[in-house]
C-alpha cells in the first residue's frame, strides 16, 4: 500500500496513516471508492458505519457491490470487498444508524479523523455536532450529477457544517396543490400526498380533497360547494358525518373503481361548481372510468421503450392503478403504515398513474415512470467518475489534516465545466466560523417568531427542534427561574403537554426556554418572539441570532430580515431556482456560485462559502511548501474575512465558469449522494 513504499507520502504522514483511526459515515457511491482509495493508502484501521441495504439500482456505481449482494448490508458488504484490496486492513462494519445514542461523543473520540459519506441533511448535521463536540476534525462531501465538492471542518478554526443558512426549499400553497395545480410537480406531490392519506402518516397538512378555504372560491358558487358536498355519509341523526380519506378507503376495502371515481371524477366535478376559480383558468376534465380517452401513441415506438420510459396512456394507468393498489393494501395490512419509497414498485407506480390521471384532469403534459421517479424522489443521475474524484480529494485533505497541516486545507469544487483559469478543480480557501452560528459559536441562541397562542408544544418539539433546529432528543425548560420543565426525551414524563399551547405555560415575547440534547451533547437557547400574525401559511420563523436588547416589539408584523429557515404548511417541490454567489476578490470572484439543489431537504454538502476566493495554491492535492504560489496565512479562529453577496442575474449565467456546489438531499435513501450547496 501506499504508505508502506517508502518515498510515497512523507515519513511522519505515512506513520500517521499507518497509526490513525478512521471514522466512514457512508457507504454508498461516494463511501465505497472512499473506502477502497483509504485502504490502497495505507490506512487500516476503518470503522463504517451505514444503515441501507444494497439495492439494484446502486451497481451502475457502486463498484463494491454485485448482483449476488443486492439486499445485503451495504457496511458490510463494502469491508468484505474493500479487504480485497488490502487484506491486511482491519474494517469494521456497522448496519446501524449514526443517530442512534450509542454513538456518543465518547464514540466519536476514539477517531482521529471522520469522513463524510452521506445523502441527507439530518445525518450530517448530527455528525457535524458530534464531531464539535469531540473536537475531532471532519472531512465533509457530496456530488450530484457533473458536480461536486469537499471540505474539512474544525472547531474553532474553521466554519461548521450548519455555520450558513440552507436554502429553504420552494413550497406550494395547499390550495394550489389541492385546487389548481398548473404544473407536473403539482401533481406528483399531489399523488404522494394521496399515497400518504391512504397508507402512510396521516398528515391534516397533506389533505388531497379540495380546500374550500381557498380564498379565491369565495364567492356563492364556492360557498354554496362547500356546504352540499362536504361530505356524503349522513349518520342516523341526519347530520353530516365527516370522514378520513383512509377510513372511507377502507370501508370500500380500497376499490379502485369507486377510489377513482371520487378522486377523479366526484372530487373534481366539485372544484368544477367553484366557479371562480376557472374565470381566468382551464376548468379540469373529470374522468369517466367507463369511458377512458384513447390513446394518440405510436405503439410501434412505445413497444420499443422499457416500461420506465414508456409514456402510459389513460387505459395503462387504470391497470397500474389497481394493480398497485392491491400491492400496497396487502402490504399496509400485513406491516402498518407504509412510508412512500422510490424503489418499491408499487408505491413508485402508484403515484406515477396518480399524478398522471391529476394531470390529465387539468390538461397538463403527462409524465413517464423515469420522468415522475426523478421528480418525485429528488434524484440527480449519479456520475461514478464525479464520485471517484470526490473521494480521492477527500483522502488527499484527510492526508493533510493528519499531518497537520490544516493551513493548507482547501474546499475544493469540482465543475460541470473549466472555469476561466480552465481549472476543472477549483480550491479556495476554508472559512472561519460564524460567530453567530446556533451550533458552533461559544454561546448557540436562536430566535423563534411565532403565536403562542396557536403553537403547541408537540409543534415546538417535532417542526422546530427536531424538523429545524435538527436536534435528535431535546429537553426543554424554561428560564423563568423555576426550571419548568416542558418537554423531556424520556418517554411519556411530559407527554400531557404536547397538546398544550406555548401560552398556557405564559410563553410570551421575551421569554426564553433552554435546550438540551444529550445525544449531541448541545445546548442551545431559544429566545421566543410572539406575533400575532405570520406570513401566509407560515407557522413560525427561526432566526440564527439573538434579538437586540429592545422592547418587545409592537408591531405584529413577521421579521424581513437575518431569516434562515421558514415552515411552510404548504407543500414542497423537488425543484426550485438557483440562487448564486460572488466572491470579492481574486479568481473566484469571477467564478460563479452555481448552486444545485437536491432532495427534499434541499441539503448542503458543507460551509457556506460566503467568500468564495479561489486559492492561486495549485497545491490541491500535493503535500510540499515548493509548489505554493503564495504562502497560505495559518487558519486562526480569530482571523475573519469580508465578504459580499449578492444575487446575479440569469444573464450572468453564460459569462464565467461556474463554481460547483454540492447538494445533499433529503431523501436519506442512501441511493444517491446529492450535491449540495454551500451558498445561498
Amino acid at each position: 500500500m501506499a504508505a508502506s513504499i517508502h518515498g510515497v507520502l512523507p515519513e511522519d504522514t505515512a506513520q500517521m496513516v499507518n497509526a490513525c483511526r478512521v471514522l466512514v459515515v457512508g457507504a454508498g457511491g461516494i463511501g465505497c471508492e472512499l473506502l477502497k482509495n483509504l485502504v490502497l493508502t495505507g490506512f487500516h484501521d476503518i470503522v463504517v458505519i451505514d444503515l441501507d441495504t444494497i439495492d439494484v439500482s446502486n451497481l451502475n456505481r457502486q463498484f463494491l457491490f454485485h448482483k449476488k449482494h443486492v439486499g445485503k448490508s451495504k457496511s458490510q458488504v463494502a469491508k468484505e470487498s474493500a479487504q480485497m484490496f488490502n487484506p491486511k486492513a482491519k474494517i469494521e462494519a456497522r448496519h446501524d444508524s449514526v443517530t442512534n445514542p450509542e454513538y456518543n461523543r465518547e464514540f466519536f473520540r476514539q477517531f482521529n479523523i471522520v469522513m463524510n459519506a452521506l445523502d441527507n441533511r439530518a445525518a450530517r448535521n448530527h455528525v457535524n455536532r458530534m464531531c464539535l463536540a469531540a473536537d475531532v476534525p471532519l472531512v465533509e462531501s457530496g456530488t450530484a450529477g457533473y458536480l461536486g465538492q469537499v471540505t474539512v471542518i474544525k472547531k474553532g478554526l474553521t466554519e461548521c457544517y450548519e455555520c450558513q443558512p440552507k436554502p429553504t426549499q420552494k413550497t406550494f400553497p395547499g390550495c394550489t396543490i389541492r385546487n389548481t395545480p398548473s404544473e407536473p410537480i403539482h401533481c406528483i406531490v399531489w399523488a404522494k400526498h394521496l399515497f400518504n392519506q391512504l397508507f402512510g402518516e396521516e398528515d391534516p397538512d397533506q389533505d388531497v380533497s379540495p380546500d374550500t378555504a381557498d380564498p379565491e372560491a369565495a364567492g356563492d358558487a364556492g360557498q354554496s360547494a362547500a356546504t352540499s358536498t362536504a361530505s356524503t355519509n349522513d349518520n342516523a341523526a341526519g347530520g353530516v358525518e365527516r370522514t378520513s380519506t383512509r377510513t372511507w378507503a377502507e370501508s370500500t376495502d380500497y376499490n379502485p373503481q369507486k377510489l377513482f371515481k371520487k378522486l377523479f371524477h366526484d372530487d373534481v366535478k366539485y372544484l368544477l361548481s367553484m366557479d371562480k376559480l376557472w374565470k381566468k383558468r382551464r376548468p379540469p376534465t373529470p374522468l369517466d372510468w367507463d369511458n377512458l380517452p384513447q390513446s394518440e401513441s405510436n405503439q410501434t415506438d412505445a413497444a420499443s421503450l422499457i416500461k420506465d420510459q414508456r409514456l402510459w396512456d389513460m387505459q395503462e394507468c387504470v391497470s397500474h392503478f389497481k394493480d398497485s393498489l392491491e400491492s400496497l393494501k396487502q402490504q399496509y395490512r400485513q406491516r402498518g403504515e407504509l412510508a412512500w419509497d422510490k424503489d418499491d414498485d408499487a408505491a413508485m407506480d402508484f403515484v406515477t398513474c396518480t399524478a398522471n390521471f391529476r394531470s390529465f384532469i387539468f390538461g397538463i403534459p403527462t409524465k413517464t415512470r423515469f420522468d415522475v421517479k426523478s421528480m418525485a424522489g429528488n434524484i440527480i443521475p449519479a456520475i461514478a467518475t464525479t464520485n471517484a474524484v470526490i473521494a480521492g480529494l477527500i483522502v488527499m485533505e484527510g492526508l493533510k489534516v493528519l499531518s497537520g497541516h490544516l493551513d493548507k486545507c482547501k474546499t475544493v469544487y469540482l465543475n460541470r465545466a473549466p472555469n476561466v483559469r480552465k481549472r476543472l478543480l477549483v480550491p479556495c480557501r476554508l472559512e472561519t466560523p460564524n460567530p453567530e452560528c446556533y451550533v458552533c459559536s461559544p454561546k448557540p441562541e436562536v430566535t423563534v417568531h411565532l403565536n403562542t397562542s396557536h403553537v403547541t408544544v408537540k409543534v415546538l418539539e417535532d417542526k422546530i427542534l427536531k424538523g429545524e433546529l435538527n436536534m435528535i432528543a431535546p429537553d426543554v425548560e424554561i428560564d423563568d427561574g423555576k426550571g419548568t420543565i416542558l418537554i423531556s426525551s424520556e418517554e411519556g414524563e411530559t407527554e400531557e403537554n404536547n397538546n398544550k399551547l406555548l401560552s398556557d405555560f405564559s410563553i410570551k415575547s421575551g421569554s426564553r426556554l433552554k435546550a438540551d440534547d444529550f445525544l449531541q451533547s448541545y445546548e442551545l437557547v431559544i429566545n421566543i418572539i410572539h406575533i400575532d400574525k405570520l406570513p401566509e401559511e407560515q407557522e413560525y420563523i427561526v432566526e440564527g441570532k439573538a434579538p437586540a436588547p429592545e422592547p418587545a416589539p409592537t408591531t405584529n408584523n413577521a421579521p424581513t430580515n437575518n431569516t434562515i429557515t421558514t415552515q411552510d404548511s404548504a407543500v414542497s417541490s423537488s425543484t426550485s431556482e438557483p440562487s448564486r454567489v460572488q466572491g470579492p476578490a481574486g479568481d473566484c470572484n469571477e467564478a460563479q456560485a452555481a448552486v444545485t439543489t437536491n432532495g427534499s431537504n434541499g441539503d448542503q454538502a458543507g460551509p457556506s462559502a460566503a467568500i468564495v476566493e479561489e486559492d492561486d495554491d495549485d497545491d490541491l492535492i500535493i503535500m510540499d511548501d515548493e509548489d505554493e504560489e503564495e504562502q497560505a496565512q495559518p487558519m486562526t479562529a480569530q482571523t475573519a474575512s469580508p465578504g459580499k453577496k449578492r444575487k446575479l442575474s440569469d444573464s450572468d449565467d453564460a459569462v464565467m465558469a461556474k463554481k460547483a456546489k454540492v447538494a445533499m438531499g433529503a431523501s436519506g435513501d442512501g441511493n444517491e449522494e446529492e450535491l449540495v450547496i454551500l451558498d445561498s
